[in-house]
């Protein structure tokens, strides 16, 4: 039976993930059908006690992504539903977004959703990320699943009778409604060739469900089949080879746009007809122009690592206002709520990576939503790479991933080489970036870096950005001054 401390390294961020397949070499499986199905138990125990609702009220949808461990797995949390008494409805291959609507659409109202997914992880890695109608779970709530966990016992239960939906279907109708009544036409992409690569993970439906019902030629589209051994590439907008892929794809087949997704699609970048990617920086410059002529003169928050060029674009030629914030799709997406709250309008919450969530969206990061975001304002404008010509981009930039080693309380440890980093810096008169919300930030004359600790692991990232050729060199020069002396702090790969 596997231990609190066992359970408890399932936990990452706000999600359950671990290593669900064997066969790779040092990792061995930890995320097992006994954790996701007492795992699944804490869920209705967490739902019961949130809800004031006894287990026989309650319905639990569940959806899985392309990975070749979720059919065991789904059996296990299906065992454990059912077992508890909820109603259970298998929404089969799904996306996290859709996941999330299965607790807004009429036709499933759910209580609580879970999805399994790793996201771009390789294929042996799986995991659980859970809904309810409030959006998803926070860290500490997951952390509340796993001690509850601990304490439950492994269950079984018949469920030949777990009811079915085809929640793509849903989900993919009401995306078309969506770009059908903004552009006021049934057809709206007639004429259009638009592709999408989907990396064999869950969003080859974008192709045949949404983009061909709607007129448009998905010729050249490419592994939009599930396979969840993931293998062409990794479905993940950020991996260099996935972006060459559908670039290729693009100018092959002389599309007018290219789209690529992550495993679960709350994820998705883009490419223009002339091979330009459209992800990180350019990803926000792109929805924060789209979104502008609505929200007028509203916050854009990003997480902390984006670019002066970008600052510069929303700020001076969007005449939005900017707020860099923490790392972490949870975060800014948080960090939009609360602003929202307070009366600050703030339409679009978004990392580099590419999650990105509209407040006209449920806070949802959801990047099929995105795609329809972007194929609409393609439709209208017609020549997309306008919207952000006047978008500035660093001649250079570098990440160093720092490792802390034979610390094992290598947060205390990372906090406190920031105060000295801070300290340093001040000392030697460089400008700090103030208000500043995660790690260091200092501004150089044509550049900046920004050193910060890792979300959950024991490395502390550093990001330099240089307007020069050669200016990152320089920059890095000054931080290894600023780092001498920190004997648990590996900084080699800033030779």
């Amino acid at each position: 039976m596997l231990t609190e401390k066992e359970l408890m390294r399932l936990h990452n961020g706000s999600d359950v993930r671990g290593i669900a397949v064997a066969g790779v070499a040092g990792e061995e499986v930890n995320l097992t059908d006994e954790a996701v199905n007492r795992i699944s138990r804490a869920f209705v125990k967490f739902l019961t006690a949130r809800l004031n609702k006894a287990p026989s009220g309650l319905k639990i949808t569940i959806g899985n992504d392309s990975r070749i461990s979720a059919a065991h797995l789904k059996t296990a949390a299906c065992k454990a539903l059912r077992a508890s008494g909820v109603k259970v409805v298998d929404c089969g291959l799904a996306s996290t977004p859709a996941m999330f609507m299965s607790t807004v659409f009429e036709e499933t109202a759910a209580d609580g959703a879970i999805m399994l997914t790793a996201s771009h992880l390789p294929y042996n890695r799986n995991g659980m990320k859970f809904f309810t109608k409030d959006g998803g779970l926070e860290s500490a709530d997951i952390k509340t699943l796993l001690t509850s966990a601990a304490t439950v016992d492994e269950c079984d239960a018949d469920i030949t009778g777990v009811e079915k939906f085809d929640l793509i279907e849903r989900y993919c109708a009401e995306l078309r409604k969506k770009i059908r009544d903004a552009l006021n036409d049934d057809k709206p992409f007639a004429g259009m060739k638009i592709i999408v690569d989907a990396g064999n993970g869950g969003g080859g439906f974008f192709a045949t469900k949404i983009l061909e019902p709607l007129g448009a030629d998905t010729t050249g589209s490419q592994y939009l089949e599930p396979d969840g051994h993931f293998p062409n590439h990794i479905p993940n907008p950020e991996d260099k080879t996935a972006m060459a892929a559908i670039q290729k794809a693009v100018l092959e087949n002389k599309a007018d746009l290219g789209l690529i997704f992550d495993t679960d699609v709350d994820r998705m970048s883009a490419v223009l007809s002339d091979g330009e990617e459209v992800n990180r920086n350019a990803l926000i410059a792109m929805m924060a122009a789209i979104l502008a002529p609505d929200y007028p003169d509203s916050t854009i928050i990003t997480d902390s690592v984006t670019s002066d060029g970008l600052k510069k674009f929303l700020e001076s030629h969007l005449h939005l206002k900017h707020h860099r914030f923490k790392r972490g799709y949870k975060n800014v997406i948080n960090e939009c709520i609360r602003m929202n709250k307070s009366g600050i309008v703030s339409p679009l919450a978004i990392e580099t990576s590419g999650h990105g969530a509209l407040s006209e969206n449920y806070f949802l990061d959801d990047g099929a939503y995105l795609a329809v975001k972007l194929l609409i304002a393609a439709a209208k404008y017609k020549d997309l790479s306008k919207l952000i010509e006047k978008l500035e981009y660093p001649a250079e930039t570098k990440e160093f991933r720092l490792k802390i080693l034979g610390i094992e309380d290598f947060k205390t440890y990372g906090l406190n080489v920031l105060d000295e980093f801070k300290r340093r810096a001040v000392a030697e008169n460089l400008k700090l970036v103030e208000p500043n919300f995660e790690g260091v930030r200092l501004q150089f004359e044509k550049g900046w870096a920004l050193l910060r600790m890792s979300l959950h692991d024991p490395i502390m990232p550093l990001n330099v950005e240089s307007d020069e050729t050669g200016g990152c060199q320089k920059i890095v020069e000054t931080l290894k001054r600023l780092l001498t002396g920190f004997d648990n702090l590996d900084t080699s790969s800033m030779a």
